[in-house]
């Protein structure tokens, strides 16, 4: 029985320490891709893109990232903004990052920002994420009070994780993608058509 114990230990250990581990044997994300719907609210993806005139006010909101930088909505005004919640232990969001940091890498320097909103986690956690999937955007971390889900409560509840949201120059929802990211060249062609606006 004492062998036992310490075997376990270190599996449990390993299991854990592997949790964080790359796409390709990453047990939630296969997890995810199995259709299991554990871990995470699931969604179908769909895509919403939302006319000039239907769109609500400009959001404002603001927190510290996991870095401890102060981020706000104010810091990037005039921006295209992409706005993705997430969370570590989230399968789709997990296959879906390598997307986003795709998109962001192409846009860089042409007026649009993306920022992350994890919902669940501490900042270590998040920062093991981006180190693990490679993302080099802010995360804004919003676990306890969750003060920026409730300033995109009124036009862009939270209805899965993850959820990304496209912003327009002026602050406001142009689109949103409920659950996973199914493919980079759909938001790349979210964000072409919100920097399109007014130019």
């Amino acid at each position: 029985m004492r062998g036992i114990r310490p075997l376990v230990s270190a599996a449990v250990a390993a299991a854990l320490a592997f949790s964080l581990a790359g796409c390709t044997n990453d047990p939630l994300a296969e997890q995810y891709r199995a259709g299991d719907n554990k871990g995470y609210i699931a969604a179908d993806g769909r895509v919403r893109e939302i006319p000039k005139a239907d769109r609500g006010e400009p959001v404002e909101f603001a927190g510290v990232t996991d870095n401890g930088e102060t981020f706000s909505s104010a810091d990037v005004a005039g921006d295209v903004v992409v706005v993705n919640f997430w969370y570590a232990g989230c399968g789709p969001c997990r296959v879906e990052a390598a997307d986003l940091e795709s998109v962001w890498q192409e846009y860089q320097g042409q007026r649009v920002s993306f920022v992350g909103v994890n919902t669940s986690d501490q900042a270590d956690t998040a920062r093991a994420f981006a180190d693990t999937y490679g993302i080099t955007y802010p995360s804004v971390i919003d676990v306890n009070e969750g003060d920026v889900k409730l300033a995109f409560a009124q036009d862009a509840p939270m209805q899965a994780t993850p959820t990304t949201l496209v912003l327009d120059k002026d602050g406001r929802v142009a689109a949103r993608i409920i659950g996973q990211l199914s493919d980079a060249s759909i938001l790349s062609t979210l964000v072409r058509d919100a920097l399109a606006e007014g130019a």
